[in-house]
């Protein structure tokens, strides 16, 4: 019997573990190892490609085909995020303003407020989402200015820990509300963006995966799920957060059943990973992220947070033209 060439070892190690990750991809089992596992598919999908030149530099050509599948079944799951294109039932003949949404995990408040309302000067943000906002921050952000650029708020935050939550506005704020049934604050609210064109917000964050129980995590996702469900088709709806999810996991990918649209999908630009961002390595994996119903994202960037364990996200959404309203333009 010859010996089992290393390249054969290799080949047949990336095609269990691309294999473990399409099921993890799937899979809607509470459990904290398939979550993590899930959240780590995309690399080891990845890693298969390797797994297929591996079985060919073998001359294994079943071994070969087998891992090709797997490499297939991965760039088919994951490849079409990296196609602009328009999903599910958005409508692409949005033509209304552009407006930029921010979305910004503070760590516990510790997120540098000069930076950051220097960022949403720069990029003309219109809209601010915060999670992990204590009261110290908010006083910070007053200080650096940031009133000055967004005069409205709905805030919620907490003297310490990362349960507190805000939303900023250059818009009139109406409306806002606690989501009933989290553990971290979740809040939503109405903004006027216009004549005719109320702009339903969420500022989301529901529980983390590893710091509460796997069954509690997925709880939430499935109250936020109930949430969207419940105002989609009543107006325009952006949910911004830190979904403390991936888009490998499928109780994140069920929130996009009532017609939300994920704005890293709908423009092309794949798995953007956002967490964590406070290490020698980069970012692994993307938790944060900014869903649409009935607005059309137009542009998404990953931006930096100095202070944050987040890189932070800015979105350009296109809002519907109201009913009778002739031409489009771009916000502020």
């Amino acid at each position: 019997m010859s010996p089992v060439r290393p390249a054969t070892v290799v080949a047949i190690a990336a095609t269990v573990l691309g294999l473990t990750a399409l099921v993890a991809f799937a899979a809607d089992a509470e459990s904290n190892a398939v979550i993590a596992w899930a959240s780590l598919g995309p690399y080891l999908l990845l890693g298969t490609v390797a797994g297929a030149i591996a079985a060919a530099l073998a001359r294994r050509p079943v071994l070969l085909a087998s891992t090709l599948v797997v490499v297939a079944a991965g760039a088919w799951t994951l490849g079409p995020l990296y196609v602009p294109g328009v999903r599910g039932d958005e409508p692409d003949a949005a033509s209304g303003p552009t407006i930029r949404v921010m979305q910004a995990n503070l760590m516990v408040g510790k997120a540098d407020p000069d930076a950051l309302v220097r960022t949403v000067r720069e990029r003309q943000v219109d809209v601010l989402t915060v999670q992990e906002l204590t009261g110290d921050a908010v006083a910070a952000l007053q200080v650096a200015g940031l009133g000055d650029v967004l005069a409205h708020r709905f805030l919620a935050p907490t003297p310490t820990g990362g349960a507190g939550a805000g939303i900023y506005s250059r818009f009139p704020v109406s409306a806002g509300r606690k989501l009933d049934g989290f553990g971290p604050t979740n809040l939503t609210a109405t903004l006027d963006t216009g004549p005719g064109r109320p702009l339903i917000l969420y500022a989301v964050h529901p529980a983390p995966p590893y710091l509460t129980p796997a069954p509690a995590w997925a709880a939430e996702l499935e109250r936020l799920d109930a949430e969207l469900e419940s105002v989609a088709g009543t107006a325009p709806v952006v949910v911004s957060g830190d979904f403390n999810a991936t888009y490998s996991h499928t109780r994140f990918r069920d929130l996009l059943d009532a017609g939300y649209v994920h704005a890293a999908d709908r423009v092309g630009g794949g798995l953007v990973p956002t967490y964590p961002a406070d290490r020698r390595y980069p970012a692994l994996v993307g938790i944060d992220h900014i869903l649409t119903r009935g607005a059309t994202a137009t542009s998404l960037d990953r931006i930096e947070l100095p202070g944050s364990d987040h890189h932070g996200l800015v979105a350009g959404i296109r809002l519907p033209r109201p009913s009778g309203e002739e031409g489009s333009g771009e916000g502020g």
